[in-house]
């Protein structure tokens, strides 16, 4: 297992309230031993002018389930996993319904995660792959 302890979904969305995650309507829905998966919908809040998913909305829930995931591997209160670099390959338009994207870990190490994310439409085609390289570090004490 590659995560600290079992997966609390609840315990995700309600961290997401009142930030960019909830704004999008991402929403945590279930997890594994080393993946979690979240649904975000395809409407106003996620397309781009000419009626598709943002690719920048997606690279947002890519982000938001790796640096999730990644949180999940740590003790929180001495360090976190920040994004260093995330890449997006957008596979397929979408234009309505809600997205799914699932993290899955290819590396947990002590000072690097990477993690591979999938985004599929509901009928279960690719719209979107990224990596996302996450760095670990101290939780800074408050000044």
């Amino acid at each position: 297992m590659v995560f600290r302890a079992p997966v609390s979904i609840e315990a995700l969305n309600t961290l997401s309230r009142g930030t960019l995650i909830e704004h999008l309507g991402i929403v945590f829905t279930e997890a594994g031993e080393d993946w979690v998966r979240a649904t975000m919908p395809v409407d106003a809040r996620t397309r781009q002018p000419y009626g598709l998913l943002h690719g920048g909305a997606s690279v947002v829930l890519a982000e938001t389930l790796g640096s999730s995931a990644g949180n999940l591997c740590l003790d929180t209160r001495e360090q976190m996993a920040v994004g260093l670099e995330i890449n997006a390959n957008h596979l397929r338009a979408a234009r309505e319904g809600t997205v799914t994207g699932t993290a899955r870990a290819l590396h947990v190490g002590r000072t690097t995660q990477v993690w591979d994310i999938r985004i599929e439409d509901a009928r279960g085609r690719a719209v979107c792959v990224s990596r996302l390289t996450l760095a670990v570090v101290p939780v800074s004490s408050p000044a």
